[in-house]
């Protein structure tokens, strides 16, 4: 098995020719055989296909000794076994939300604990055995782990605060400096819809007009975003923009920018500060943020980094943005700031006067929740089990074995892969280095309700998009090739159901 030699092929942004029996499960049996991260699923509660129908709280766990199937189970769809039927998901919606890492109700429970015993005295105590730093130092805790995921220089250059959208809007506030002459934010055609609302806002926060200030490069037919035409983009309105702000993955089809490539443009045309929305890429492929001379970015943590629903978010700010800036009160970069952004040595003194955290820890508001920082270090933790470089480099071979088998699936049915006609079609780019771990599926009219509820009734979880589009994500941590393998066959019967 070709494993390392196929991932070496994708990593030169080629297509792998792969042999006649890679649609067998055998095929798909062997990837798993040869997958370095196998490992990596133990580490993981994924929803069974029993407790996916959980309708009230009963004390079971999915994939733990505590579920118990075998008592009462009563009649199963379609004369399945309830022992089949608590078989792992499909779970390919990563994307939208990870699977929980078994260390996070252990990490839970030590907070639990902590607050319990010590009380206040737990924001600057640790306790022997526990897997937590202090409360004060968790957020800081947490940054120094994301250094490698995001390719930062250093801790001080991550903060670990807020939601995205939080984020979003603090970044703006200190990098989104209008004037009459750069007054203009170059965005992508299609944002998640809370990035185009934290744009729009800002723009009329500083009285201007959206229809004027707001840049949006379109696609070509394909919904594809071609770098030529971000960079032309950025010519066009070099002179008068104030901001770059673009996704590092495009939520809706699952195309990865050119990161380094935009930013060295835009920088090379004079725009003042590039950010990035790294939703759908931290953790998801590999990240050079300090390299690639980037401003700022945010980022969620409850996609492809499986802190949980909801979870707190991340920000980096490059560490040439942390020196002193003449004409401010600090004497530091304007910001909007708050108690818990000021330095630790002199944070609880009460002072009027604000002497920021160096670096991105300056931009904190207030105390961080460490529930939701527990959630974090466990998930964190799994990342440290593993590299960047090899979870990407399983992503790119699993998505491109997904990629196959669909391709097959229209090359039985039609005869030809990617005609307007055909039942569905990828949407996501072809080239392997222009992706992350997700393909957009783009069904033929009328077919998204019906495929859906097949996928559902077969215990496959993912993301839909109304009207035509259905997202999958098989996340290299814990999906594996017979899930893809799986998930295809499934998605076959549901396309040719007449």
């Amino acid at each position: 098995m070709e494993f390392d030699a196929h991932v070496h092929t994708l990593r030169a942004g080629m297509t792998v020719e792969f042999p006649a029996e890679a649609a067998t499960l055998e095929y798909a049996q062997q990837l798993d055989k040869n997958d370095k991260l196998s490992h990596l699923r133990d580490q993981f509660l994924l929803p069974s296909r029993l407790s996916l129908k959980k309708k009230a709280l009963d004390g079971t766990i999915p994939g733990t000794p505590s579920t118990d199937v075998t008592s009462n189970p009563g009649p199963q769809p379609n004369g399945a076994k309830a022992a089949e039927d608590d078989t792992s998901s499909i779970y390919f919606v990563g994307n939208s939300l990870g699977a929980q890492p078994k260390a996070v109700r252990r990490h839970l429970n030590a907070q639990l604990e902590t607050w319990a015993s010590i009380g206040v005295n737990g924001h600057f105590t640790t306790l022997q055995d526990s897997p937590l730093a202090s409360w004060q130092d968790m957020a800081e805790d947490c940054a120094r782990k994301f250094v490698p995921i995001v390719g930062a220089a250093s801790p001080s250059e991550v903060v670990v605060m807020n939601t995205l959208t939080a984020n979003l809007h603090l970044m703006m506030a200190s990098f989104y400096r209008p004037t009459e002459k750069r007054h203009k934010i170059i965005l992508e055609w299609k944002p998640f819809p809370s990035d185009w609302y934290a744009i729009q806002s800002q723009i009329e926060w500083h009285s201007l007009s959206p229809q004027t200030s707001m840049v949006e490069i379109q696609p070509d037919a394909n919904l594809y975003l071609s770098t030529e035409r971000i960079l032309a983009a950025i010519d066009e309105h070099a002179d008068s923009t104030a901001l770059l702000l673009l996704p590092g993955i495009q939520y809706y089809t699952g195309q990865l920018l050119d990161m380094k490539r935009i930013t060295a443009h835009a920088r090379g045309r004079g725009i003042p500060a590039v950010g990035w929305d790294l939703a759908h890429a931290a953790g998801n492929v590999e990240l050079c943020l300090h390299d690639w001379d980037v401003d700022f970015a945010v980022w969620c943590t409850y996609k492809y980094l499986n802190a949980g629903p909801g979870s707190i978010a991340g920000a980096f700010v490059h560490s040439k943005h942390s020196g002193t800036v003449e004409g401010t009160l600090s004497g530091y970069r304007h910001r909007l700031a708050g108690w818990y952004g000021a330095d630790k040595s002199v944070r609880f003194n009460m002072a009027k006067e604000f002497q920021p955290t160096p670096g991105a820890p300056g931009f904190q508001l207030s105390n961080p929740s460490s529930i939701d920082l527990a959630s974090l270090t466990a998930a964190l933790e799994v990342f440290g089990m593993t590299r960047m470089t090899d979870l990407r480099s399983k992503a790119l071979l699993i998505t491109a074995y997904a990629e196959l088998l669909l391709d097959r699936v229209l090359l039985d049915r039609d005869g030809q892969i990617g005609e307007e006609e055909a039942v569905f079609k990828i949407i996501t780019p072809r080239n392997p280095l222009e992706r992350g771990s997700q393909l957009s599926l783009l069904l033929k009219p009328g077919l998204l309700d019906r495929v859906s509820q097949a996928l559902v009734e077969n215990g496959v979880v993912f993301d839909a998009r109304k009207p035509d589009v259905i997202r999958v994500a098989p996340v290299p941590m814990y999906c594996t090739f017979v899930d893809v393998w799986n998930f295809v066959e499934i998605f076959k019967r549901a396309i040719d159901y007449d």
